[in-house]
């Protein structure tokens, strides 16, 4: 039997922002090859490259150069357009900034991606999402009403309700006191288990990291280590 393709194959993946005089490197030549399936937890001190990797990684920036294969779609050759098709429905995103739409109520902000990706339980696979992250009381907020921390868990249950192949978070429990962040990672590695999904952690947090099957550790754009290697 061949094995399956990863689900993450980079090769080479340069990032350069400005141009001219003022450009600035961020990503320096990232070779990375991900199974499917696995957990992988990004460390690195800040400014090293940890979010700028996963925003290429997961289509929301664009390389400058090199190949970048995801969940086996050719994400260096696709426009805005293609790449947000790409991600419907099959890639789950929690940033740092929780991009929450002010005029949609909680349960609309998780339930119209999937209504969007044709799924038809959209709704109710919302509200349960919600539920499962300690929100089942305010379904009907609108973000303005929520509490950072309140805002996060939407965003993460946004993330995981379609039940994506592939997951990336970046520093997931950054807004959420310390019992709701450590409830918010169990529910992160339980979706991952019962999908057999493949995470991607951004995280200054080592005992997080140490979670994960595998620890790559990025410093000025490149790789330093990775326990995976």
């Amino acid at each position: 039997m061949t094995s399956p393709p990863p689900a993450i194959a980079a090769q080479n993946l340069k990032l350069t922002l400005g141009s001219g005089e003022s450009a600035v490197e961020i990503l320096k030549g990232i070779d990375l090859s991900v199974p499917q399936g696995q957990a992988l937890a990004l460390l690195g001190p800040s400014g090293s490259g940890k979010s700028s990797l996963m925003a290429v990684l997961s289509g929301l920036e664009r390389a400058s150069s090199g190949t970048l294969s995801v969940a086996g779609e050719n994400f260096a050759a696709m426009n805005e357009d293609a790449l947000a098709r790409a991600r419907r429905g099959r890639i789950g995103i929690v940033l740092q900034a929780f991009h929450l739409l002010p005029t949609m109520t909680a349960l609309e902000n998780v339930a119209t991606p999937m209504e969007l990706a044709g799924m038809a339980d959209a709704t109710q696979r919302a509200q349960a999402e919600l539920e499962a992250v300690g929100l089942g009381h305010r379904l009907s907020h609108y973000p303005s009403q929520l509490s950072g921390g309140e805002q996060q868990r939407v965003a993460i249950a946004r993330a995981v309700a379609p039940r994506p192949s592939l997951v990336f978070a970046d520093e997931p429990t950054g807004n959420l006191d310390m019992a709701t962040g450590q409830d918010i990672i169990d529910l992160l590695f339980a979706r991952h288990a019962e999908a057999g999904a493949t995470l991607l952690i951004v995280t200054h947090d080592r005992e997080l990291a140490a979670r994960c099957g595998r620890v790559i550790t990025l410093a000025d754009g490149r790789i330093a280590s990775d326990s995976g290697a």
